[in-house]
């Protein structure tokens, strides 16, 4: 599995996050987040971490002012995008045109899921993230029921999110020997390590890999 760094916010700690080699750093142009990025650029990282927006509803000229500003590599919907907007985006001109954008689409969990759901997404988008259903679009704090993905009825590559940490880590393990984890592609990890919103705490980061295997 691959590793994703989700809201980043502070400069001095994007570039201690970034020397971990994760595969995808993850920031959240929302203004409602505790997280919202709001500065001028992101340092400059590695080539081989994705930078990744995170958008939840916004204007798709919003988001394409993003990607061209930063640079990104992959934009991940938080919102109720439809696949006519995923659609859109995939084929918008972008400045930055030497490289697709990869589209992550979001998909909040509870105690069940409604897969049919993904069927119009399945062309439009590159990968699924599967987050916890709660109060806020991410970033809430605790698990879902990973069993529910045992009835995943694609192939396409998803992304396992929602309060991942390093209490979870036994529990990833058993996940990786399970049929649910067939198509998982990364895990997204945010809230759990963090020491305030935006500020990720770079020893649990370090721990967290250390007993983790992620392919590079």
């Amino acid at each position: 599995m691959k590793l994703k760094v989700c809201g980043m916010k502070y400069q001095e700690n994007i570039e201690q996050v970034a020397a971990l080699q994760p595969d995808y750093l993850g920031f959240i142009f929302y203004e409602k987040s505790a997280r919202n990025f709001n500065a001028n650029h992101i340092p400059k990282l590695p080539k081989s971490i994705k930078k990744t927006g995170v958008f939840v509803d916004a204007e798709l000229d919003f988001v394409l002012e993003k990607i061209n500003t930063h640079n990104l590599q992959a934009v991940q919907l938080h919102g109720s995008e439809s696949p006519e907007y995923c659609n859109a985006l995939r084929h918008a001109e972008l400045v930055s045109a030497s490289h697709q954008i990869e589209i992550i689409k979001v998909f909040s969990i509870k105690d069940e899921f409604n897969f049919e759901s993904l069927k119009p997404y399945e062309n439009v988008c590159d990968y699924f993230l599967f987050d916890t259903k709660g109060k806020l679009p991410g970033g809430n704090g605790y698990t879902f029921d990973w069993n529910v993905l045992n009835d995943y009825p694609s192939t396409k590559p998803f992304f396992l999110s929602g309060g991942i940490g390093l209490k979870q880590i036994e529990y990833i393990k058993k996940f990786q020997q399970s049929k649910a984890s067939k198509y998982c592609y990364a895990l997204d990890v945010n809230s759990k390590f963090e020491i305030e919103p935006g500020l990720k705490n770079i020893e649990d980061l370090k721990e967290f890999k250390k007993h983790l295997s992620f392919r590079t």
